[in-house]
């Protein structure tokens, strides 16, 4: 422990700083559309839209089944090739690294996101929906004011348990030689021989935002419970 040398890490901010703001970013813009496109796969099965609600259970239970890597080096080599033989005459389109990051990583959350929201659109009681038609409220207006902000509180500690998920599992885009903050901790490790110094640091950086997150989690639960008791 005495040989260790934590200058090179402060030395290196900058960088690390972009490193997350990469992976920040990643997690929120993952988050904001695999919210959206899971909420529209939780309401075609739930409202059992004809072939819609079947296409929506086919693609929640495949991407359930594969590892996001995998997901990853399918859109970055695939994508391109299917693209070329569309539309540029079978020569491949790159899509490129960030791109491939940003749209795998949202689809990828969107079947995660979806189940939790269908799962709490069951949990919402009959009387809610009965209220609403007495109402006379379109089926639009009964859940974007009525039933989706309901299922969004009650289901928001196991979102945001979610989402810190998906913060850890923005480390993955290494494999598309993406500068996260894995990314440039390893680089630098390579560039400054301070593996240990790189790797203790990345996993601070780790440990503070996942316990922070993890705590308004069990804050937000004991709120929730609190609300169904009264």
């Amino acid at each position: 422990m005495s040989q260790l040398d934590f200058s090179v890490v402060f030395d290196n901010l900058p960088y690390l700083w972009q490193g997350l703001r990469f992976s920040l970013l990643l997690t929120a813009v993952a988050f904001a559309a695999g919210m959206v496109l899971g909420t529209g796969l939780a309401l075609l099965q739930h409202l059992e839209v004809p072939v819609g609600a079947q296409l929506a259970r086919g693609y929640v239970a495949l991407i359930r089944s594969i590892p996001l890597i995998l997901v990853l080096f399918w859109f970055f080599f695939l994508v391109p090739l299917m693209l070329g033989a569309l539309m540029n005459g079978g020569r491949p389109m790159p899509i490129g690294g960030v791109w491939t990051a940003f749209i795998t990583f949202s689809l990828f959350e969107a079947a995660y996101y979806s189940e939790i929201i269908r799962v709490g659109l069951r949990s919402v009681s009959k009387g809610q929906y009965e209220a609403a038609q007495a109402l006379s409220l379109s089926t639009y207006k009964t859940y974007r004011f009525v039933i989706l902000p309901q299922v969004v509180r009650v289901t928001s500690p196991i979102i945001l348990n979610q989402t810190i998920i998906l913060f850890q599992d923005t480390s993955l885009v290494y494999v598309l030689s993406l500068t996260d903050l894995v990314g440039a901790a390893s680089k630098l490790a390579q560039l400054n021989g301070r593996l240990v110094e790189m790797y203790l640091a990345v996993a601070a950086v780790y440990l503070v935002i996942c316990c922070t997150a993890s705590q308004l989690v069990a804050y937000l639960r004991r709120r929730t419970q609190l609300n169904q008791n009264r």
